[in-house]
């Protein structure tokens, strides 16, 4: 990604100093216009630096406004679960969770693409219309995996009174409120797969008591069993069906 934005920096640096060299006194990145309508738009140049620094809130976007949350913190107590402090890798867990993402976001990419994006690249739209669109899908998605409680809970926090229905929330609100959710979500779903195996560590630490090898870790006897049991109900596909299900919206 790095190497591309300063391939396009490079490409795009002489056309703008030859244009600032031929009138040193204005700098074309930063002009303005007003339409005929009223609606002003910025110049390409600033548009695509506005792009640019917006590309470092992308790791924030992914996290809080999507199904990454959830997924990655159902993964990482699945690993604990296990008793598996390296296996599978981080890196391995964050590439799953994040085309994983991908697959649950892309119904609502493919709206924000067919009503916002591509009409903004024809010129059919405006910059600032485009993003109100984009927002759209972006919002309902997030208010339907967003709990009533937890959206109330910031909206009393931020002393709205204002706010007649959920769809009015702005989105400093509905933000936390949906990560919250998530949260609780991930949880809730890492408590149903911590049982099964915290079952079969406590038959193994009592039998390896009732047989007097208290010196010997549990761990070391229970890790092989909670794999095998892992496997053979194909928990993989368990866990991830569970995670893309409960993102289904009705």
């Amino acid at each position: 990604m790095m190497r591309w934005i300063w391939l396009l920096l490079l490409l795009a640096a002489p056309s703008v100093l030859a244009q600032t060299a031929a009138d040193p006194l204005s700098l074309p990145a930063v002009t303005l216009s007003t339409d005929a309508d009223g609606e002003q738009t910025y110049s390409v140049s600033l548009q695509v630096l506005l792009l640019m620094s917006a590309l470092t809130f992308i790791p924030a976007f992914v996290m809080m406004m999507t199904s990454f949350t959830r997924i990655i913190i159902v993964f990482a107590i699945l690993r604990q679960a296990l008793g598996l402090q390296q296996t599978p890798s981080s890196q391995i867990m964050v590439g799953l969770a994040l085309f994983l993402t991908l697959f649950i976001m892309a119904p609502v990419f493919d709206r924000i693409n067919e009503s916002a994006l591509q009409p903004y690249i024809n010129e059919q739209m405006q910059a600032q219309e485009a993003i109100q669109v984009a927002s759209v899908p972006m919002r309902e998605f997030m208010l339907a995996q967003t709990r009533e409680t937890d959206l109330e809970l910031f909206v009393r926090l931020a002393k709205r009174t204002d706010l007649a229905s959920p769809d009015e929330v702005p989105f400093h609100i509905l933000v936390p409120a949906f990560v919250t959710s998530e949260l609780k979500t991930a949880f809730q779903i890492g408590f149903m797969i911590f049982i099964p195996f915290l079952v079969i560590d406590l038959v193994v630490a009592s039998v390896l008591m009732a047989m007097g090898m208290m010196m010997l870790s549990p761990l070391i006897i229970s890790l092989p069993f909670k794999i095998m049991l892992f496997v053979l109900v194909d928990g993989w596909a368990l866990i991830i069906g569970t995670l893309a299900a409960s993102f289904a919206v009705s």
